[in-house]
């Protein structure tokens, strides 16, 4: 009988992360989870033999290799990554502070690597493995006001998601980005979505977005949480996973609108583009 693959989840003690744990676990599956509060993990998800909670500080490497130890060495192995945990930060570029920046950057792009870094050990020995990203709608287009620096830290995830698919495919190892658009979980609620300090009252542009997210989207959200959790497991079953996965109609269409501006601009200046080149 085949071995059922073990899961490492991150940030699982709500949203999309505890919709995959719950779904994984109903299925059997041996599930590591983390959160920054085991006690909150664990009363959400409830007591399971094939469940570890873990306590864990994502932007520490040391927090970090300790999870990632204590989940081999009680399932004897790690199949699937899933770096789920991030927030969202609202407000203007000139209104958030170097270190409001950082510290989105800290948990959203560098708290990934960490895992990472720590995981694939593991997984390269192992010949197998899969690492899923979960990033956003907004790593793929940036023109939300007033969240720029969260669509910087998605972006650089993309980014560095696709160089990793490059560097461990050969290793056997699948990569995928998963960019959901508007899921129904609390991810737009205050302890999930963080505002500016400095507010900087001429940005009316983004006064009224960062509104408009936190009463008309949030709870009206069309995507439903537990699809999408449901999704993420079924790539992880496919023998050749998609590096890019958009969650959500509302994704695929601005993920549409995206490449259909870039290829008008790419024709309305091919001209100017293509002269650029070196004479013989």
């Amino acid at each position: 009988m085949e071995q059922k693959k073990v899961w490492f989840v991150t940030g699982a003690s709500k949203g999309l992360g505890l919709s995959i744990v719950k779904q994984l676990l109903a299925k059997g599956f041996p599930v590591a989870a983390t959160s920054r509060s085991v006690d909150a993990l664990s009363k959400a998800v409830g007591s399971d033999n094939n469940f570890l909670p873990l306590s864990v500080e994502l932007t520490s490497e040391k927090s970090v290799a300790a999870a990632v130890d204590a989940t081999v060495d009680k399932f004897g192995r790690i199949d699937v990554v899933v770096n789920n945990a991030g927030y969202g930060l609202a407000g203007a570029i000139e209104e958030l502070t170097d270190e409001e920046s950082r510290e989105n950057f800290n948990v959203n792009v560098f708290g990934v690597l960490n895992v990472i870094r720590k995981a694939l050990p593991y997984l390269r020995k192992q010949g197998s493995g899969h690492i899923i990203n979960i990033s956003s709608i907004a790593g793929f287009i940036g023109t939300f006001p007033g969240f720029g620096i969260y669509c910087a830290t998605k972006f650089a995830l993309d980014g560095l998601t696709e160089a990793l698919s490059t560097e461990v495919k050969p290793l056997g190892i699948h990569t995928t980005i998963v960019g959901p658009g508007y899921f129904r979980t609390n991810f737009l609620a205050s302890d999930s979505l963080v505002t500016p300090k400095n507010v900087i009252e001429e940005y009316a542009n983004v006064r009224e977005a960062q509104h408009t997210h936190q009463n008309a989207y949030n709870g009206n959200q069309p995507g439903d949480p537990e699809k999408g959790a449901a999704a993420i497991i079924r790539i992880a079953e496919e023998q050749q996973p998609p590096l890019h996965l958009f969650l959500g109609e509302d994704a695929y269409n601005l993920a549409y609108s995206k490449m259909e501006a870039i290829k008008n601009e790419l024709e309305s200046w091919k001209e100017l583009t293509v002269s650029t080149g070196i004479e013989a």
